[in-house]
């Protein structure tokens, strides 16, 4: 193309402008509408130092319609393990998903979407959980697929009611998989704030980065899960988000706050490859916009602030992480040396005294029973004795 241009002035005007009027159309073409979610993350500043070019993420939904204009050119469409025989084609299929993978790429344009299919949609007869069944869940074939292909990140909107809320030792395994091989894992914190505040996994594993969500006043959205595992916040009320049958809506919830979260992570890959998933993790608490009086259960360490935590990305925190062995007999490794959970050994006076309480509870026992035989007795030899029918035990 350097050859064309030094033919004539006209030709080298005419390709510099098509090269600046290319990208400029794709990313317009591309483009969910961005609302106060890019202000209350500080995108701007965020994508004047990264596009998210060269970053994958790893979209573990309900599938993502490709075409979509939001978000097309920039999917890679991987496995159903759902396999309950939808398909694009469907209205029942992509519709969480391809929203989710739409507020990705709105904070991250230049990254990539890889989808894996491991959710229903909530309007299916199972109300859109992850079935629990014999051999690897959806979730946990998927967490792996993505790793093996190449994700840099996986972006899970996952909350209660989908999964379940209760833990399980392959989905502590897949996650263990990701991070061991530099891949963060990002996981909606829940929607049941307003209801039974239930616990909820995957968000709430030690290796997952639970995001809860604000609304448009930097509070906590009613709706998401308040506990302990919520490490960041991000926007999540009145997101507009890609439609799988076309077009835009507004959606709220944990899960676009996570899908939001993960752009950001997205961001700060791209502009630091490097990163490992504890710097990512330390990154993005540590810039957080934090809550009056430090990190609470309401928001973690805050709201995210996409600007400073990709400057930050460029010099991050020493990594000093490293995989330990059980060694199994008084502690699980150094240094943190937590003790196994054992019984101490019970004091002789307290087993003592629960000895004798027990001895006298069984001579009253005893006791109770002969007086009963010899009312019996005084009755007829069997027969119970007849009692008035007075007070509140009448029969």
């Amino acid at each position: 193309m350097t050859k064309r241009r030094t033919r004539t002035a006209v030709v080298g005007a005419a390709l510099t402008g098509l090269i600046c009027a290319l990208p400029m159309a794709a990313a317009h073409a591309a483009t969910t509408p961005l609302g106060w979610e890019g202000d209350a993350l500080g995108l701007s500043a965020a994508q004047q130092l990264s596009q998210g070019e060269g970053v994958t993420v790893a979209v573990l939904d309900s599938g993502v319609v490709a075409d979509h204009p939001a978000v097309k050119g920039r999917v890679t469409t991987g496995p159903d393990y759902r396999e309950d025989g939808l398909g694009p084609e469907s209205p029942n299929w992509g519709k969480h998903g391809t929203a989710m993978a739409s507020d990705v790429l709105k904070v991250a344009p230049k990254a990539k979407v890889l989808s894996v299919r491991v959710i229903a949609d909530q309007d299916e007869a199972d109300d859109g959980k992850a079935e629990r069944q014999r051999g690897p869940s959806p979730i946990v074939e998927g967490i792996y697929y993505a790793v093996d292909h190449g994700a840099d990140v996986i972006s899970m909107s996952l909350g209660s009611g989908e999964v379940g809320n209760y833990a399980d030792s392959a989905d502590v395994a897949a996650i263990g998989y990701a991070l061991s091989h530099g891949v963060p894992v990002l996981a909606a914190a829940g929607n049941s704030g307003d209801e039974l505040n239930e616990t909820a996994f995957p968000p709430g594993y030690a290796g997952a980065i639970a995001v809860a969500a604000t609304n448009q006043g930097g509070a906590r959205a009613t709706f998401s899960t308040v506990h302990t595992y919520n490490e960041v916040a991000a926007p999540g009320t009145g997101i507009t988000s890609a439609k799988n049958t076309g077009g835009y809506e507004a959606v709220d919830g944990t899960s676009p706050a996570t899908a939001l979260a993960s752009g950001v992570v997205a961001l700060m890959l791209s502009r630091n490859p490097k990163l490992t998933p504890a710097q990512t993790r330390a990154i993005l608490t540590s810039t957080a916009r934090h809550p009056q009086g430090g990190w609470n259960a309401f928001l973690g360490h805050g709201q995210i602030d996409a600007g400073a935590a990709v400057k930050a990305a460029a010099s991050p925190p020493d990594d000093k992480t490293v995989p330990v062995k059980y060694e199994g007999k008084e502690h699980f490794a150094s240094p943190v040396g937590t003790p196994r959970t054992t019984h101490p050994a019970m004091e002789q006076e307290v087993w003592l005294t629960g000895l004798g309480a027990a001895g006298v509870g069984l001579l009253m026992l005893i006791g109770g029973l002969l007086l009963v035989l010899l009312g019996r007795r005084r009755n007829g030899g069997g027969a119970p004795a007849t009692v008035p029918p007075s007070g509140p035990f009448q029969v």
